[in-house]
């Protein structure tokens, strides 16, 4: 899956709105609403954040940590 896609699964396990979920991380509503668009990827800082979120959840977190870090190596190739 793509880091958009794993984004958003994590929001809708948690049973979340993108308001709730963007406040949980300290984050702009405007902030989730772009990663679950596919129009912007967290930051290091936002992904430590994430993976908090996940692990107080029990919500894996190693599938967006997979799609982060394989677009974060394509990126690295243009």
């Amino acid at each position: 899956m793509n880091i958009s896609t794993e984004i958003r699964t994590i929001r809708r396990k948690a049973f979340l709105t993108q308001t709730e979920f963007a406040n949980e991380l300290s984050v702009a509503f405007s902030t989730v609403n772009r990663w679950e668009n596919g129009k912007g990827i967290p930051n290091n800082t936002a992904m430590k954040k994430l993976r908090d979120f996940c692990e107080k959840r029990k919500i894996s977190y190693l599938d967006l940590e997979d799609a982060w870090i394989n677009g974060q190596l394509h990126q690295g190739k243009k």
